[in-house]
């Protein structure tokens, strides 16, 4: 039979067959078909640049504060002109204090703009939305100009600011103000119209009253903006010094009581501060206080005033620990170190120019040292319960394992990065740490100045260096990190750049933990929980077993915080699970403690049953070291002065 002819395959002619010499494809051959390609068109901004020069004209602003049921602030600004043609207002975006931008202009509604009577179209600016361009009318010398501010009404909206019992009227908020001139430039009056019988603070002085309406002093936008109001139905005034002045809102009219000795320590806090910095960067200071759980909690500094917000029982409670304490003594703090002494890049001309937090580590970081400082030289605090907040701050901190990629350098930027959105894994992604670190930093360098100078100097000759000046001025003096350093060698010659570059800038696996050392005590850890941890778990209800088995419950079992690479971790929790049993027993708090003490020693692991969503599942907790808390406990040491450490003399008040 004839032979059948061999057909190679296409996989053998490929195999054995020599590789053919490929034609260079031509991209740009017409008969190639290509995608469709965008060319960049150039960015523009169309907002003018703030000018050092005067604004022609002052700008009236009339609030109408009186709507507490729907929470809504009316606003109508007059504006004037000075002439026709192209005009940019702008809402402030970037506000002193938050390092962030964080004007709330989707709450600024029913925009409506007019000249001689008529309406002035306006258009928004698609870079900058916080800018509204318009063109004013000829013959036009002023624009009147109405809108709303939609406070939050529920907590999920952004920060509560009005109650039926009380209001935190913040100027930012309900004004805007011409683009293209330094706002220190802008001359402004404000008036609000409060309701009835109702009683306002402010750093701002009253120019007349009538009725429910305060008209203020003409002042400067810039200092209009620093200068926020408390206001309430329940209010109380009490004078601290000549110059600082208490302004309390409350809930119920029963909060108010405060007795001698709980006001004397507020006294001693403004004395204190006087003592430390040798001024007073402000003609007069007036404490806002709130103390409420139904208007949102904060902290904020001006120069010449503060916002607070604390517990209702601020005072009422008094004797079951410090609570928020030390809220009013850093923010105080603030009117020297963050308002008048400010970081160069922190200082901006207009509220549209973007802030740089670099040096928040000493904006803030110094800022909460001398708090908790302040807060024991006056009693605000006792030595033990600050001693048990240094434990707290440095046994957190070691935490921080994300310490290991992220330097603390790179977390002044966070305010912008995170905006304050809750993390899923702080411990490993880092927070604001420049705080507490910060704290921790410049302990130690307290510590080196007592024992470079033989005990003869401390941070307190820094402060009194660097923050002092002229009494009673309430301008700016910016600084850098050279400053900084040529500010510490000024007191005690050293390598003070190398020491804050090597904390600030390199990575690590610890806290900074010298200046507790070289202070005379050391960091350790005990089954009996400190005042601090107590004290936050009493108020709460919650559960910090951060320490050992490192991870955070709510009272109903919430898991709100797991440290990275912990049993906890290990085992599987994560933030927003709930733990429903322990041990087949239904959750409480009591019960993960007694079941996490009894297992010390190695008796296996803790069952746990947990919900994550509509879902359960068991986890095995294998973790066997007991309940763990951290304190201070004293050492020989380095022992400076009449036989007690640096930390010692650090927090006695002075004469």
């Amino acid at each position: 039979m004839p032979k059948k002819p061999v057909i190679a395959s296409a996989a053998m002619l490929f195999l054995f067959a020599s590789p053919p010499v490929m034609a260079q494809k031509d991209i740009s051959s017409p008969t190639t078909i290509q995608n469709s390609k965008a060319s960049a068109l150039p960015v523009i901004n169309a907002v003018p640049l703030a000018r050092d020069i005067p604004y022609p004209g002052t700008m009236r602003l009339m609030v109408d504060a009186t709507d507490t049921v729907q929470n809504i602030f009316r606003v109508k600004q007059i504006i004037p002109v000075a002439s026709s043609g192209p005009l940019t207002l702008l809402y402030p975006q970037w506000l002193p204090g938050t390092h962030a931008p964080r004007g709330q202009i989707e709450k600024l509604t029913g925009l409506v703009i007019s000249a001689n009577g008529k309406p002035v179209r306006w258009t928004r600016d698609p870079l900058n939305v916080y800018a509204f361009h318009l063109s004013v009318p000829e013959g036009a010398r002023e624009l009147s100009i109405a809108f709303q501010f939609v406070s939050a009404t529920d907590e999920d909206q952004g920060r509560i600011v009005m109650t039926p019992a009380m209001l935190n009227l913040q100027w930012p908020s309900v004004s805007l103000y011409p683009a293209g001139y330094y706002v220190r430039n802008i001359p402004v009056q404000a008036s609000v119209t409060y309701p009835a019988g109702w009683q306002a603070a402010t750093a701002l002085r009253a120019a007349s009253t009538s009725g429910a309406v305060i008209t203020y002093e003409a002042t400067d936008y810039g200092t209009l903006v620093d200068s926020p109001v408390f206001a309430g139905k329940y209010f109380r005034r009490i004078d601290l010094s000549p110059k600082v002045t208490l302004n309390i809102v409350a809930d119920e009219a029963r909060f108010l009581v405060a007795t001698p000795e709980q006001i004397n320590a507020h006294k001693r806090l403004v004395m204190q501060a006087r003592a430390l910095f040798g001024t007073e960067h402000f003609d007069h200071y007036d404490f806002l206080l709130s103390l409420t759980n139904q208007m949102g909690s904060i902290g904020l500094e001006h120069h010449r005033s503060s916002e607070n917000g604390v517990e209702p029982e601020y005072f009422t409670d008094w004797a079951k620990g410090p609570g928020r304490r030390n809220l009013l003594p850093h923010e105080m703090t603030h009117s020297w170190n963050g308002k008048y002494r400010r970081p160069d890049d922190l200082w901006t001309p207009d509220f549209s120019t973007p802030m740089q937090d670099n040096l928040l580590w000493v904006y803030e970081g110094q800022t909460q040292f001398w708090g908790y400082v302040l807060g024991a030289r006056s009693g605000l605090y006792s030595k033990d319960e600050t001693l048990d907040a240094f434990a707290a701050i440095a046994a957190g901190l070691d935490q921080r394992v994300g310490r290991s990629w992220r330097p603390l350098q790179d977390t002044t930027h966070d305010p912008i990065i995170a905006a304050r959105r809750p993390k899923p894994w702080a411990s490993w992604q880092r927070s604001e740490d420049y705080y507490n670190e910060g704290l921790l930093i410049w302990l130690e360098a307290d510590s080196l100045l007592r024992q470079l100078s033989g005990g003869k100097k401390s941070l307190d000759d820094f402060a009194k260096l660097f923050f002092g000046g002229r009494d009673g001025d309430w301008g700016v003096k910016t600084y850098n990190s050279d400053d900084v350093a040529q500010a510490l060698n000024a007191i005690a010659p050293y390598d003070w750049a190398g020491f804050l570059r090597k904390r600030i800038d390199d990575t690590s696996t610890q806290a900074p933990k010298d200046g507790i050392t070289k202070g005379g005590y050391t960091l350790v850890y005990t089954s009996t929980p400190n005042s601090t941890v107590k004290n936050a778990e009493d108020r709460s209800g919650s559960v910090d077993l951060s320490y050992g088995p490192g991870f955070n419950l709510s009272k109903s079992g919430e898991v709100t915080a797991v440290i990275w690479d912990s049993p906890a971790f290990n085992a599987g929790l994560a933030v927003g699970m709930n733990v429903v049993a322990v041990i087949g027993t239904a959750f409480s708090p009591e019960r993960i403690k007694l079941a996490v003490s009894d297992n010390k020693g190695g008796k296996g692991p803790i069952a746990l049953l947990v919900r994550s969503g509509d879902k359960y599942r068991n986890i095995n907790l294998d973790y066997s070291g007991g309940l763990v808390y951290p304190h201070l406990q004293k050492v020989g040491g380095q022992k400076i002065g009449e036989g007690e450490g640096g930390i010692d003399m650090l927090l006695k008040a002075a004469s």
